[in-house]
């Protein structure tokens, strides 16, 4: 059973950094692409950084300059700089593995940013 487990998260005040971890266990292959998604109370969950199976990334607009997504085999990091209240939320990894034919979620790991 694919498990992704998440963890880094905590309470940064505005303008501090903070780093968080996705690791996988559970499958034979390795994913093919990981993200970093965010879901704040009352809105929807969206995309905040993207580590493809080629090595390229994609960033939402409001993190571009600010957070860094990287990549070890079945871990992912988001880095996470110059943060904002804006950018409080709870954070979700997700990892796509091709040969299982799925999308696979943590549990995510909440990020409060404030003084």
């Amino acid at each position: 059973q694919v498990q992704l487990v998440e963890s880094g998260g905590g309470l940064v005040q505005p303008g501090g950094s903070r780093r968080l971890s996705c690791t996988v266990s559970g499958s034979i292959f390795s994913p093919n692409a990981m993200g970093w998604y965010r879901q704040a109370p009352g809105k929807q969950r969206e995309l905040v950084a993207l580590h493809t199976s080629s090595g390229n990334t994609n960033y939402a607009d409001s993190v571009k300059g600010r957070f860094t997504i990287s990549r070890d085999n079945t871990k992912a990091y988001l880095q996470m700089n110059s943060l904002k209240p804006e950018d409080t939320a709870r954070y979700y990894c997700k990892a796509v593995i091709v040969a299982l034919r799925g999308d696979y979620w943590g549990q995510g790991t909440q990020v409060t940013v404030s003084s």
